[in-house]
């Protein structure tokens, strides 16, 4: 595994390292040593998958907050996403600012979103799966969002934001969330 970091603290991007044969290749595409040599939370409590028909489909912007905060290890095995993360705390060098990568079935690159940072994507093509591996259980009390297309952060879409659930439109403006 290649770690790349992000401009965001604590947030990386995840190259496959190959080992490529006439066969095709063979690569790590999770390991907890690796993870903990980075100083990055390995654990994994459970794991997700999201399907969606259309492109342009957005999902996000999601945060589970304390006690229940959670890093994501999300990854694109069909199709394409545009994924974007929010730092949202507080103390942060980084807070709100956003930063995005591209994450294909074809690159096979990995975002690892630690606590606190929102998470969300829209889809680059139709019939588009991302897989998730969490760190804690999903807790409904503990989950918050921030609005995709709030003006505090700016967010650049690739394409015109469509499909949004109703959930993901009413989240209030960023400078009246609390946690």
């Amino acid at each position: 595994m290649e770690f790349v970091e992000t401009p965001l603290a604590g947030a990386f991007v995840i190259d496959l390292a190959r080992i490529e044969d006439e066969r095709g290749f063979f690569a790590r595409s999770y390991c907890e040593q690796e993870m903990t040599a980075h100083g990055l939370e390995a654990r994994v409590a459970q794991c997700n998958v999201s399907f969606n028909r259309i492109a342009g489909t957005l999902r996000g912007m999601h945060v589970q907050i304390a006690p229940h905060e959670e890093v994501k290890l999300v990854r694109c095995t069909m199709g394409a996403i545009y994924d974007v993360m929010i730092d949202l705390r507080p103390g942060s060098a980084t807070f709100k600012r956003w930063y995005a990568v591209e994450l294909t079935a074809q690159n096979r690159r990995m975002l690892f979103i630690p606590t606190g940072v929102a998470h969300g994507f829209q889809t680059l093509e139709d019939n588009t799966e991302v897989f998730y591996q969490m760190s804690e259980f999903y807790h409904p009390e503990s989950a918050r969002g921030v609005r995709f297309d709030d003006p505090s952060f700016k967010i650049r879409w690739p394409l015109e934001p469509s499909n949004v659930s109703d959930r993901d439109r009413s989240y209030a403006p960023f400078d009246t969330w609390s946690v």
